[in-house]
Order: C-alpha cells, then sequence, then structure tokens
C-alpha cells in the first residue's frame, strides 16, 4: 500500500483566525488543519498550502495537500465528513481529491482569484460585520473603473507588496494580472483581481489604492506612477492598505 496525495478544497471565515500560516498560538487554519488530520491519521501530518491568507481574510477555495499515511486506507470522500467533524465551523473542507505525486499546493498553483467587497451604505448591516470594508461615503465608479485597469498586465508590484522581513536582493516583484474590475454588489462594489501571483498584502494595497483615487485622494497620474517603480522606490510603497475582512481567497487554478 502505498501513499495517497490528496488535494484539499477549503473554505473559512478568517473573523476569529490568525491567518493561514502556522503560528505559534495555533489559532491558524493551517495549525488547526494539521490537528484534526493527524488526529485521524494517529500520527503528525504535514499540510501544505496554495499561499498564505493574513489574519482576518476569508476563503471559499483555498488549496492544501498532504501526503495520507499509508496505514489510512480511506476513500477520499470519506475524508471530507471525517475532517469536518473535528473542524471548528469557521473552518470546512468542501472537497478532497487523489491528486498526482508531483502535484504541490503552492508550486503547481497557475492562477489565483480574490474578491474584496466594499459595502458604501450609511449604516452597515451586522450581517456584514467582517465580511466587508465599510465605507460609508462616495466612490467615483469611473475613476474606480480607470484605477483598476492601471493594475491590468505584466507590472513590478513593488509598491504594493508589504515587507515580510525576509526579502533579498534577489526576490522577484513582477506579477501578470488579468483580471482587475468591479461591480455593484450588496450597497457597494466587489472588486476581483486574478493573476499568477499575489504578494504579502498586494491585494489589499492594490485595493487600498484604487479606492484613494476613486475618492478623489490620490490622482490617478500619481496611481499609475506607483507602478513599475525602479528598484529604489523613488516614489516609495503605496501607504494604501485596505483592511483585512473586505478580503477573501476564491479560486486557485492548476494547469
Amino acid at each position: 500500500m502505498s501513499n495517497k496525495k490528496l488535494k484539499l478544497t477549503i473554505a473559512y471565515d478568517g473573523r476569529d483566525l490568525s491567518g493561514w500560516q502556522s503560528q505559534p498560538n495555533g489559532n491558524t487554519v493551517q495549525d488547526i488543519l494539521h490537528t484534526a488530520i493527524s488526529k485521524i491519521a494517529k500520527q503528525p501530518v504535514k499540510i501544505h498550502g496554495s499561499g498564505r491568507t493574513d489574519a482576518g481574510v476569508h476563503a471559499d477555495g483555498q488549496i492544501a495537500h498532504f501526503d495520507s499515511p499509508t496505514e489510512i486506507d480511506m476513500n477520499p470522500y470519506n475524508w471530507v465528513p471525517a475532517l469536518n467533524t473535528k473542524l471548528p465551523p469557521n473552518i470546512r473542507i468542501m472537497n478532497c481529491e487523489e491528486v498526482s505525486e508531483d502535484f504541490h499546493a503552492r508550486f503547481s498553483a497557475t492562477e489565483k482569484t480574490y474578491i474584496y467587497d466594499l459595502c458604501l451604505a450609511p449604516i452597515l448591516h451586522p450581517h456584514l460585520r467582517g465580511r466587508v470594508w465599510h465605507l460609508p461615503c462616495q466612490l467615483d465608479p469611473l475613476t474606480l473603473e480607470q484605477a483598476l485597469a492601471h493594475y491590468v498586465g505584466e507590472h513590478c508590484f513593488k509598491a504594493f507588496a508589504a515587507n515580510r522581513g525576509n526579502e533579498t536582493e534577489y526576490t522577484e516583484y513582477t506579477r501578470i494580472i488579468t483580471r482587475s474590475d468591479f461591480k455593484i454588489h450588496q450597497d457597494g462594489y466587489r472588486i476581483t483581481f486574478t493573476g499568477n501571483g499575489f504578494m504579502y498584502k498586494m491585494v489589499r494595497l492594490l485595493t487600498g489604492a484604487a479606492v484613494q483615487a476613486a475618492k478623489g485622494r490620490l490622482r490617478l497620474d500619481d496611481h499609475l506612477a506607483l507602478l513599475n517603480q525602479t528598484d529604489d522606490l523613488p516614489l516609495g510603497k503605496s501607504p494604501y492598505c485596505a483592511p483585512a475582512e473586505g478580503l477573501t481567497l476564491t479560486k486557485v487554478k492548476y494547469t
């Protein structure tokens, strides 16, 4: 009997979580999943995610994989209820499937899609608490559309990447964004970003700067100038970071 590599599709409400990546406090999606899988396997099992989400960020389609121990002869379908009975209600396994040995949740990913929800209503409905950025103000939709359009294509997004502290002179900041637009949604806007990869807080920084432009607080030409800066960043990092609660990872694509 050989190990099975299993791919999980995971949804979670990030409001009470410390993000995806394992931390000493253990209140992360990765840590909680590790505990649940290890209980079923009766031994420690490593789990690998497609990428990190910050504290407060949600997911409908996070992807992870793990190697099922040879001693566990369980159909992938049965892993779904088995894990969900051991997980808190804010984390759910939506699907489990066997994948090839060369699959890796992070390194095999070719594209990710995020949505960011804005609520412009004067009063935030309690059901939306922790799920949207509440902005009780007017945004210019045309300016928002133009600012989001600046991101489409291949650019250096160094100004829109927060520092983790492990950057080097070889860190790559170029990404390809194939979709950056919005539609009217729940008394506000739903912004959608699709690209071949996103850096630390990148989607929140892209959203924050576009919203500042739509509020009339950032000129469109100054917004555009933040892109493709040289390594010395003469204009500096973008200071406009949207809060975590409006962000959801919705899909990770594999070839």
